[in-house]
């Protein structure tokens, strides 16, 4: 295969990789063959999973913009993947031409890709860590650097926090970075919840143990306690459509369909 220009040197382009897949879920141009081959075998299980994965990148564009325009232009994005479709730069930008993102994934690939796209911008850095190592991930230098001068960052934990089992204490490592944030910063989250899709959740988590990243479903009650010490902006933490949307009318009469629910808090 005759490598792009966006693909870093000694990339593997024979094997899958899940930030590419997610590009293509969402409709990117950042991904091959063996990623579209990849997410149709994950369609033919559950046909919505593209919608739902949309659904997630719309609350995070949503997300962005209310944040910037509470006063915010510092985002540290943790689980980023590749910013490429809707980039959390771009997005916050248009509101805050000054903003300043750091980009965080464990995934090596994702990290490559995103520092060749991100070349040049002065405003974005890219760091590879694990939110799991939360210690080592707020003692880098460009968080560090982030949250230097003490104004308000809206941390994203958008799609990640699924990814943690219950014995790595989710909440724990949340309470890490809330502790690290300055006042009037926010927590950006959404999360897989078990009551969405109860015919589907058991399927669905089975066939994440068949990849590097089991995936766990919470309850409402579960993912809401991830915002102690948090005030939450209304609506509260909903289902992924329900959380302030631009269209009211296209929420549908089943937004629990995308499974995932979403809220935003902030730091007093």
């Amino acid at each position: 295969m005759r490598r792009p220009n966006w693909v870093p040197e000694g990339t593997d382009l024979d094997k899958p990789n899940a930030a590419r897949v997610y590009d293509y879920y969402l409709g990117g141009s950042h991904n091959f063959e063996v990623d579209r081959e990849m997410a149709r075998k994950a369609i033919a299980l559950w046909p919505e999973l593209p919608q739902i994965m949309r659904s997630n990148r719309a609350f995070l564009r949503r997300a962005v913009q209310f944040t910037a325009e509470r006063g915010i232009s510092r985002f540290l994005d943790i689980g980023s993947g590749i910013p490429t479709f809707g980039a959390v730069h771009e997005i916050a930008r248009a509101i805050r031409p000054g903003a300043q993102v750091v980009y965080v994934d464990r995934d090596p690939v994702a990290v490559a890709h995103s520092r060749l796209l991100l070349e040049g911008d002065e405003g974005c850095s890219v760091v590879q860590a694990d939110v799991r190592d939360v210690d080592d991930l707020m003692s880098r230098p460009e968080v560090t650097g982030l949250l230097a001068a003490g104004e308000p960052v809206a941390v994203l934990l958008v799609a990640v926090m699924h990814f943690v089992q219950d014995a790595e204490e989710p909440w724990k490592l949340i309470e890490v970075i809330r502790d690290a944030l300055p006042p009037g910063s926010a927590l950006v989250l959404s999360h897989a919840s078990l009551e969405g899709r109860p015919d589907q959740a058991e399927d669905h988590q089975r066939l994440y143990r068949m990849t590097p990243t089991p995936l766990t479903m919470r309850t409402h009650e579960q993912i809401t306690a991830m915002f102690d010490g948090f005030e939450l902006a209304e609506p509260g933490v909903v289902y992924l459509p329900q959380w302030r949307p631009d269209q009211p009318e296209t929420v549908g009469e089943h937004p629990e369909r995308m499974t995932g629910v979403a809220g935003v808090g902030f730091r007093p």
